[in-house]
Formats: C-alpha cells, sequence, structure tokens
C-alpha cells in the first residue's frame, strides 16, 4: 500500500483488476484463445493507475482517463476487457457501463468482443444474460448491466451511467453523446469515463478537447490528479519513416502489429502524399489538419520551367474558371498539353479593386499583397465585375486556342450566357460540378505530374500560394477532391487548373461530355 494524501494505491485492488483480465481469452487475431495477459504497458500505465488509485474514503481517484493510442495496438480488446470488469467486478450496485462509438458499426468493434469473453469465460456466462440484438448485458446479482451505443441512434437520455468508454472519440461528430453520458454520472459515487482514440484531425471537437487538456497534464502546465492522461505518439519533429519513432508511437509493436506492416503502411505513406498524413494519424498517433494536404511543395517549387505567355500564343488549351461569388477571388486556368506528358499552366486571378481588409484575417491580407504587387488583376467596384472578367477571357480566347472552358454551373450560368452572346463557342462550354467524382481523375493526375516534375507552371506566386493550402477530402470509395485546409485558405486557382486539366484529359481520351444547355435571357 503506497499513501499519499489525500490519495493512496491499493495493490490488491490493483491486483485484482489484472487478474480479472488473466480469466478472458483473447477472441480474434493471432492470440484468439489465448489468455488476455495485459502486456506490462496496459498493466502498469492503464489498468492498475486507473483501480489501484484511491482516496481516503476508498472511493476510485481517476473520475476521468484520456487514453491515446494508434491504430492496431489492441485498444478494442483492451475496452472490452474493462467493461467486463467494470461490470461485474467494480462493485456497483445497479451499475450501468456504457460502451460509446461514432456509429453502430464502431460500436460492434467493441461489444462483439466483450460478448465473446463471455461467452468463453464459464464464471462469466453463467452469470450473464447477452442479449446481442440490442447490444446489452445484464448481470442480475447486482441488477447491472452493460450496453453499447451510437452516437447516430436516438434517445441518449434517462442514463445513470457508473462507467464510460468512449471508443474511437475523435469520431463522434459533436460533443452531445459525451456531455449527455457525463451529465449522467451525478448520482454514483466513483463513476469513470475512460476516452480511448487514435488522434483525429479536427481541432473544434470534444477529442481535441481533452487532448490538449490531457497533454498539459503530461507537460506539467495543468494540475488535476482526479485525470489520467496516457498518450502514445511521435513527436512532431520525429522522423517518421525511422522504425524507432514506430516504436516509440506503438507499445504493442511485436504483439499486435508488426514492424513489416507499419514498414507497408510507411512505405505507401512516401508513394503517396495524400496518405502521408493518414499514416501519421493512424499509425504515429499525429493530429493533423482537418482536411490532408497532398501536394508535396518542394516538388511543386521543381515545375517552375514554362513558356512565356508569348511562346504558348494560337496553342489550343482547356480553360477552368473558378467564378467568385461576391468579393472573393477570382481565378481562371489555361491548361495547355505539351510535350512527352507535359501540361503547362498559365493562371489568371482578379478580385474587387476596393476589397475590405481585416486585420484578423491573413488571408485578406495575403490577397491585396498580391494584388498590390501585380499578381491579381483589380476589378473596378467592391464586387466581382462581370464584365472585366469577361472582357479578359475574349481577349485570351484571340490570343490562344481556348477549345473548352470549364464551369461551375452554381454560380456561373448566366456569366458563361453572357460569353456565348458575346462570340464564344456555345459548344466550347462545358458543365464541371464540384464533385468526387468530376475532380477525382485530374486530382491524381496533377500529385503525379508534381511528383515527376511534369507540371509547368512557371513560378506563379499565387498559385503557389493556393498549392500550399490545398487539402483533399476522399469518399468511401477512396475518390479525392480539393478542399480547404482551413475555413479562410484560398484553393481557387487549383479548382481553376483541375478544372481545365479534367477537360485536357478527357479531350485526349475523346469525351465529349456535359457540354453547357442555356436558354438566351
Amino acid at each position: 500500500m503506497i499513501k499519499s494524501d489525500p490519495y493512496w494505491f491499493d495493490d490488491d485492488a490493483a491486483d485484482r483488476a489484472v487478474e480479472f483480465f488473466e480469466q478472458l481469452v483473447h477472441v480474434k487475431g493471432p492470440l484468439a484463445g489465448q489468455p488476455f495477459k495485459l502486456e506490462p504497458w496496459q498493466a502498469d500505465d492503464i489498468v492498475r493507475p486507473l483501480f489501484g488509485w484511491k482516496r481516503q474514503d476508498g472511493t476510485r481517484r481517476y473520475r476521468t482517463a484520456y487514453i491515446e493510442i494508434p491504430r492496431k495496438n489492441g485498444k478494442s480488446t483492451l475496452c472490452a476487457g474493462i467493461a467486463l470488469f467494470m461490470l461485474f467486478l467494480d462493485g456497483e450496485q445497479g451499475a450501468e457501463v456504457y460502451s460509446a462509438a461514432g456509429d453502430r458499426d464502431q460500436a460492434s468493434l467493441v461489444f462483439d468482443p466483450a460478448c465473446e469473453m463471455i461467452r468463453r469465460c464459464p464464471m462469466l456466462a453463467e452469470r450473464a444474460t447477452i442479449r446481442k440484438s440490442v447490444k446489452r448485458v445484464t448481470f442480475e446479482e447486482t441488477h447491472s448491466y452493460y450496453r453499447a451505443i451510437a452516437a447516430d441512434v436516438g434517445g441518449s437520455h434517462g442514463y445513470n451511467a457508473s462507467g464510460i468508454i468512449f471508443d474511437e472519440l475523435h469520431v463522434q461528430k459533436t460533443r452531445d453523446l459525451w456531455d449527455v453520458l457525463q451529465t449522467s454520472t451525478g448520482a454514483r459515487r466513483q463513476p469513470l469515463t475512460i476516452a480511448i482514440t487514435t488522434a483525429g484531425h479536427d481541432r473544434s471537437s470534444i477529442c481535441w478537447e481533452l487532448h490538449q487538456y490531457a497533454q498539459g497534464l503530461l507537460d506539467g502546465r495543468l494540475d488535476d490528479p482526479t485525470f489520467l492522461p496516457v498518450i502514445y505518439a511521435a513527436d512532431t519533429d520525429d522522423d517518421w519513416t525511422d522504425p524507432a519513432t514506430w516504436k516509440k508511437a506503438n507499445p504493442n509493436l511485436g504483439v499486435s502489429l508488426s514492424e513489416d506492416y507499419l514498414a507497408d503502411q510507411a512505405l505507401k505513406a512516401k508513394e503517396s502524399a495524400a496518405y502521408e498524413n493518414t499514416f501519421r494519424r493512424l499509425h504515429l498517433n499525429q493530429w493533423t489538419e482537418q482536411s490532408v494536404r497532398v501536394i508535396p511543395m518542394d516538388a511543386w517549387r521543381e515545375c517552375q520551367p514554362v513558356e512565356t505567355a508569348e511562346d504558348l500564343a494560337g496553342e489550343p488549351c482547356f480553360a477552368g474558371l473558378d467564378l467568385a461569388s461576391t468579393r472573393d477571388v477570382t481565378a481562371l486556368a489555361l491548361v495547355f498539353p505539351r510535350e512527352e506528358g507535359r501540361f503547362a499552366v498559365l493562371p489568371y486571378f482578379f478580385v474587387p479593386e476596393e476589397i475590405r481588409t481585416d486585420r484578423d484575417r491573413q488571408d485578406r491580407r495575403q490577397v491585396l499583397n498580391f494584388a498590390t504587387q501585380g499578381h491579381i488583376e483589380k476589378t473596378p467596384g467592391d464586387e466581382v465585375d462581370g464584365s472585366y472578367i469577361r472582357e479578359r477571357i475574349l481577349e485570351l480566347a484571340e490570343q490562344f486556342d481556348i477549345e473548352e472552358l470549364a464551369f461551375d454551373p452554381w454560380n456561373a450560368t448566366h456569366f458563361i450566357q453572357s460569353l456565348v452572346d458575346a462570340g464564344m463557342p456555345h459548344e466550347s462550354m462545358v458543365k464541371f460540378g464540384q464533385t468526387f467524382a468530376n475532380y477525382n481523375e485530374p486530382f491524381k493526375k496533377l500529385l503525379q505530374l508534381v511528383d515527376y516534375r511534369k507540371l509547368d507552371h512557371g513560378g506563379n506566386p499565387v498559385l503557389e500560394w493556393m498549392a500550399g493550402n490545398t487539402a483533399a477530402r476522399t469518399d468511401p470509395s477512396g475518390n479525392m477532391r480539393p478542399d480547404k485546409g482551413k475555413s479562410a485558405d484560398k484553393i481557387d486557382g487549383i479548382c481553376a487548373a483541375l478544372m481545365g486539366l479534367a477537360r485536357a484529359i478527357r479531350s485526349a481520351d475523346g469525351v465529349y461530355d456535359e457540354r453547357a444547355e442555356f436558354i438566351t435571357i
């Protein structure tokens, strides 16, 4: 027994919790069927502190724990074991233990192994009633139950929680379920809430809030003796390709995951900039940006060579137009297919001359600086001047052979009609909706061109700035579209370039779809 006012360590209670796990068996993976013997880090960093440290009145010291750990380190299995201990041996009459997750599938990842552990343990099987259809296990001797719940299922009130385990807290879209469950513990003598999660990317989430709090406790900036912080992660300046870094972040390396597996994932991240942040987040537990920044800027800066506008005069090209709604940047990109699989990009940018500045908006200050330097053309007034931009496009159409102009029909239909009325060929106008399906092919092509230094952009500073701002979102099928890393980031030039590149690719393949249809107004 270790005493440290006002807390003391109960060795017997800690040993009891550890020994409980040894009554269970692993139910999946290479360890299936073997006794659940906690790894030293699981026992010493998590289970023993949680259930060994007590207050002077004998109740639990820690009421909240935040455990952040990369994937494939036995997180869900550990959650299942903790849930069962709190149901059967925590000494709580009428216990209500919940494992919470973002959706029903995630909830099953903890509940299903817990049920199988019960079935394979005669001592528990004869005392428990499993109702898998409603994800509920009942322990009649103490009138207690364990239940799995998901944020995407209604009916989140009426709880009286004694134990709460949030699995993968970073996927919770709101903090609603967290708050509901937390406030339901008020009538319990020693409630315990455990968040076990990998790192995320949403820095407005409850998970990031807890991560920051836990990190502050670990750094010594905060003091809260009731909160247990446990974070296994690589530091931001660690070499993510180094096996030593992998070992640092993955305490179960060599047990539930192998170095060969991480080596394969790291190789995938090296070959695909889009996967690097995913690897860092899932396997090194590093918080990344909300979206994945995908354009490697070192390679981008090596792609500068490009002919001058004069050299490209008369050459066929494909235009992409990202038309601003009112006061934002309008981007026009001309994409020229070149020899040996190269593409040249000539970007043009427009902004209202009387754009309002805000000292707290770095993006607006940057736009104004570019405009002052002559890299962005100023249009008359304080809103987008469609007539000015139309005349510039008509001038460029005289200088270059614009075979197609792709545009987003959401806010450009009337503008495009005015171009047609002014003499631009109707058949050259192409609708380009802002969908994953439309952007996927040109986005991946752009990344390939940058990787192979075959995108000639001439070092345009505005386009470079927007390339650095460009992140990617993916749909469940793996399709990509450009996205802002932060809401204020400007990526209009990249979007316009992707529109033009898409049409250049499709034209080479003989695809002529989604032509605009207009009714003259």
